[in-house]
């Protein structure tokens, strides 16, 4: 079900341009407009979703299904080896446009991106998340 004032379920009723260099029956795919680098591809699932969190499982096996093959296409098309997959979910992350959509950002030795810095946990606390992660999962099911 679209969502009439989404940009995304705007693109994937041709109601404005875009790149496309994917499209199926649950999926397209289009460049980036703000790139960070060449080739950076945005995978949409053509069934509006807020979110990960808010898609059915058919449409998220879609989209990994086709992101595997239009990552590979990417990183061959310009004779690369490696790409970063990454989801914006939510504000907090940097979720800007309110539409499912994951981002194939290839990458090459000089292109200067760096990971985020990681963190330690204090004492017993990894043990602590983690339980209370494992229950949170057993509470869903």
């Amino acid at each position: 079900m679209a969502n009439e004032d989404c940009l995304f379920c705007k693109i994937v009723k041709d109601m404005i341009p875009a790149n496309k260099v994917y499209e199926d029956d649950n999926v397209i795919a289009f460049l980036d407009i703000h790139p960070v680098n060449p080739g950076h591809t945005l995978v949409v699932p053509k069934k509006h979703s807020f979110n990960m969190l808010d898609a059915d499982d058919e449409t998220l096996k879609a989209m990994i299904i086709a992101t595997k093959k239009i990552a590979k296409a990417i990183i061959a098309a310009q004779g690369l080896d490696s790409f970063n997959l990454e989801v914006n979910n939510g504000r907090m992350a940097g979720q800007i446009i309110h539409h499912l959509h994951w981002h194939i950002i290839p990458r090459t030795e000089s292109d200067g991106l760096q990971h985020w810095p990681g963190k330690s946990y204090k004492d017993e606390e990894a043990e602590k998340l983690a339980e209370m992660i494992k229950y949170a999962i057993e509470s869903e099911t």
